[in-house]
């Protein structure tokens, strides 16, 4: 029988190779610390769980010769000669806000319920982040 849940730090250090084989098959793992309770998830389930949860809903258009790319409610935007220069410069602007949020704005009311966002962009790269921006549009045009 594999060990799921963990009781205390102790126990998820001295098995931490069992922690992270049962958390890599997709079962539901947990470790316990201080009556507080962790859970240990593949890094690449959770982004596609957070991506799902959280769609970009992005909004690109073309102006005054270029493209500017945003996302509504987030104080992030980005803008280039063309939409893959306008993403670009969006996945940047994310990357930042995600540095900054856990920096200094993840307990400022305003920001605090960006943390799938932020999740999302860190546990993503480049090109994973341009797919969840344009996710909406592929899958409208299918």
């Amino acid at each position: 029988m594999t060990t799921r849940h963990f009781g205390s730090y102790t126990a998820a250090r001295v098995n931490f190779r069992d922690l992270l084989d049962t958390a890599h098959t997709g079962r539901i793992t947990t470790v316990e610390r201080d009556r507080e309770r962790f859970a240990v998830v593949d890094a690449d389930v959770l982004r596609v769980q957070l991506a799902t949860l959280r769609p970009a809903g992005a909004v690109v258009a073309a102006e005054g010769g270029g493209w500017s790319a945003f996302l509504p409610g987030v104080p992030v935007s980005g803008e280039g000669d063309d939409l893959d220069g306008a993403l670009e410069d969006l996945i940047e602007a994310l990357r930042e806000y995600a540095a900054d949020w856990n920096d200094r704005l993840l307990d400022a009311p305003n920001h605090r319920g960006h943390w799938v966002l932020v999740a999302l962009t860190e546990l993503s790269d480049d090109a994973q982040l341009k797919s969840w921006l344009l996710y909406d549009e592929l899958s409208a045009s299918k």
